[in-house]
Protein backbone atom coordinates (compact mmCIF):
# COMPACT_ATOMS: atom_id res chain seq x y z
CA UNK A 1 0.00 0.00 0.00
CA UNK A 2 1.49 3.58 -0.52
CA UNK A 3 1.78 5.74 1.57
CA UNK A 4 -0.02 9.22 1.43
CA UNK A 5 1.80 12.26 1.39
CA UNK A 6 0.84 15.10 3.06
CA UNK A 7 2.57 18.20 4.24
CA UNK A 8 2.69 20.76 6.80
CA UNK A 9 -0.14 23.70 5.88
CA UNK A 10 -2.13 21.30 3.40
CA UNK A 11 -5.74 21.30 3.80
CA UNK A 12 -6.91 17.68 4.08
CA UNK A 13 -10.24 15.84 3.79
CA UNK A 14 -11.03 13.44 6.23
CA UNK A 15 -13.39 10.09 6.47
CA UNK A 16 -15.86 11.21 9.49
CA UNK A 17 -17.22 15.15 9.86
CA UNK A 18 -16.11 17.34 12.88
CA UNK A 19 -19.55 17.59 15.07
CA UNK A 20 -19.33 21.27 13.61
CA UNK A 21 -20.21 19.60 9.96
CA UNK A 22 -16.85 20.48 8.31
CA UNK A 23 -14.60 17.38 7.41
CA UNK A 24 -11.67 19.98 6.02
CA UNK A 25 -8.61 19.98 8.50
CA UNK A 26 -5.51 22.23 8.32
CA UNK A 27 -2.18 20.50 9.09
CA UNK A 28 -0.66 22.51 11.83
CA UNK A 29 2.12 20.16 13.48
CA UNK A 30 4.12 17.38 12.18
CA UNK A 31 5.55 14.58 14.28
CA UNK A 32 5.23 11.35 15.50
CA UNK A 33 1.63 13.18 16.31
CA UNK A 34 -0.04 15.54 14.16
CA UNK A 35 -1.97 18.47 14.82
CA UNK A 36 -4.75 19.28 12.73
CA UNK A 37 -7.63 22.12 12.72
CA UNK A 38 -10.86 22.28 11.32
CA UNK A 39 -11.43 24.51 9.18
CA UNK A 40 -14.81 25.65 10.16
CA UNK A 41 -14.72 26.07 14.09
CA UNK A 42 -11.09 26.44 14.26
CA UNK A 43 -10.92 23.38 16.71
CA UNK A 44 -7.16 21.93 16.97
CA UNK A 45 -6.94 18.01 18.01
CA UNK A 46 -3.73 16.15 18.49
CA UNK A 47 -3.92 12.46 17.25
CA UNK A 48 -1.35 9.94 15.97
CA UNK A 49 0.17 9.93 13.07
CA UNK A 50 -1.40 6.04 12.18
CA UNK A 51 -4.79 7.07 13.27
CA UNK A 52 -4.39 10.49 11.13
CA UNK A 53 -3.22 8.59 7.76
CA UNK A 54 -5.80 5.74 8.57
CA UNK A 55 -8.76 8.42 8.68
CA UNK A 56 -7.24 11.01 5.99
CA UNK A 57 -9.31 10.64 2.53
CA UNK A 58 -7.48 13.01 0.66
CA UNK A 59 -5.42 16.57 0.33
CA UNK A 60 -7.73 19.10 -0.97
CA UNK A 61 -5.05 21.56 -1.64
CA UNK A 62 -1.36 21.95 -0.49
CA UNK A 63 0.48 24.44 0.48
CA UNK A 64 3.20 24.34 -1.89
CA UNK A 65 0.75 24.95 -4.96
CA UNK A 66 -1.28 27.96 -3.26
CA UNK A 67 2.33 29.61 -3.04
CA UNK A 68 3.63 29.03 -6.57
CA UNK A 69 0.28 30.68 -8.00
CA UNK A 70 0.40 33.55 -5.48
CA UNK A 71 3.97 34.01 -6.59
CA UNK A 72 2.83 34.11 -9.79
CA UNK A 73 -0.09 36.23 -9.67
CA UNK A 74 2.39 39.19 -7.52
CA UNK A 75 4.25 38.92 -11.07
Amino acid sequence: MERKVFQLGDIVQMKKNHPCGSNEMEIIRMGMDIRIKCVGCQHSVLIPRAKFEKNMKKVLRSKDVSEKNAESNEK
